[in-house]
């Protein structure tokens, strides 16, 4: 590890700084892209002519095509924010995914659909990382949780308004709605300047930078790599699991009316808005991100035992508030990722900081692969009981294993 230069961020730099702003709603965007298929999922296979037998077993088909994109653009584009700039990465993909958003509400067929998915999944794949480095970088260290909790609190809200959206006005048009938002996010970009931690490290020649097989040529550094991804993985347990599948969880359940996969979905991002307010906030005042997020992983081991095991023959209203209350337990998605942007030096901060959350969105198409393989010969409660129980187990050990980097000084590189 070696110090760039003794220059820190502004201690006075604003919170509300066009960075912080544009990542903000950047985030928003792509969490509104980024569920929009899980709210989606049901009426729009539907009017693609799938039979309701195989509505399960399509929708995880382009699910996992959306994730299996967010694997490699997670790798493309944080090569491309240490190489290129972190600015380059969070505009470029706001780009990509409207666009294919745009396009995904023009299909006519499966396989339009899975591919658009896929190109889809590339896109958003860049932006909460890029942004989540801006921010980390041009925030003093008194600040930066701060900054990472308003882009995640503000983000994650973009749900509600997929749901609304999806609701109101139909898939195709909530598509289309999408894509437009991250046009119009766009034209932001001429008030946002890049990371000054970015330029001198690429003034300098002698650093490499955005180098991702880095990661994997050091034992010490690879172990913490690992652990950066395993402690993240149960959100999208909740999230890719138990609520895009609760109409299927309501029904074996025996929950008193049909479960809608769009309601779950706005229940459980309401719970994640308080959840990373709070997540964020309580980072910086108990002054460790460690010890949040292992509070924060034993809650939702309690909450997805309450979904499993608690709701048979409930009503309706109680499984949203169960959704919520998940939501509110698995709301570490910024500190998670303030997490791993603060381990590594600058000159793979955005590769980290890019591809980490990525993978945790991509092990959604191991954990449904292996869930569909775990509901045959136990049911879909037994199925998700198991696997929850492995990756909250891993989760605990990841994140206990791991250096605390709360007030960590980030003007370094590898």
């Amino acid at each position: 590890m070696q110090l760039i230069s003794s220059e820190k961020p502004a201690r006075h730099a604003s919170l509300l700084s066009a960075a912080v702003v544009v990542a903000a709603l950047g985030y928003f965007v792509d969490i509104y892209d980024l569920v929009l298929f899980s709210i989606v999922r049901v009426p729009s296979l539907k009017a693609l002519g799938i039979a309701d037998a195989a509505i399960l077993d399509q929708g995880v088909l382009l699910l996992n095509m959306q994730m299996a994109g967010m694997l490699v653009g997670g790798i493309l584009w944080g090569v491309l924010g240490d190489k290129r700039g972190r600015l380059t990465v969070l505009f470029g993909s706001i780009l990509l995914y409207s666009l294919a958003n745009i396009a995904n509400g023009f299909v006519q067929e499966l396989r339009q659909y899975a591919a658009l998915r896929l190109i889809a999944g590339i896109g958003l794949a860049g932006e909460l990382g890029a942004g989540i480095t801006l921010v980390s970088e041009v925030l003093p260290k008194e600040k930066r949780g701060y900054g990472t909790m308003i882009v995640a609190t503000v983000g994650v809200s973009g749900a509600m308004l997929a749901y609304w959206v999806g609701e109101q006005f139909g898939w195709r048009t909530a598509y289309f709605i999408g894509g437009g938002l991250g046009l119009a996010l766009l034209i932001l970009r001429v008030s946002v300047f890049e990371s000054g931690m970015f330029e001198k490290a690429a003034a300098a020649a002698h650093i490499r930078r955005g180098d991702f097989l880095s990661l994997f040529s050091n034992p010490e550094r690879l172990q913490k790599y690992l652990k950066c991804i395993l402690m993240g993985i149960p959100l999208w347990f909740v999230v890719g699991i138990l609520i895009t599948f609760a109409p299927e969880f309501g029904r074996e359940l025996g929950i008193s009316g049909e479960v809608s996969a769009g309601k779950g979905v706005f229940w459980c991002y309401f719970g994640l808005v308080f959840g990373d307010f709070l997540t964020g906030w309580l980072s910086q005042r108990w002054r460790s991100r460690n010890r949040v997020m292992l509070v924060f992983l034993g809650l939702s081991a309690v909450l997805i035992a309450v979904y499993l095991f608690a709701l048979r023959g409930s009503t309706l209203s109680t499984v949203y508030a169960v959704c919520f209350a998940l939501g509110l337990g698995s709301g570490y998605w910024a500190v998670f990722v303030t997490i791993a942007a603060e381990q590594f030096g600058t000159n793979v901060r955005a590769t980290v900081a890019t591809t980490v959350p990525n993978f945790v969105r991509g092990s959604v198409v191991p954990m449904t692969l292996a869930f569909q393989a775990l509901k045959g010969p136990l049911t879909l409660v037994g199925a998700a009981a198991i696997l929850g129980a492995i990756v909250l187990l891993v989760a605990v050990w990841a994140v206990a294993t791991l250096p605390e980097s709360y007030g960590k000084e980030l003007d370094y590189y590898e």
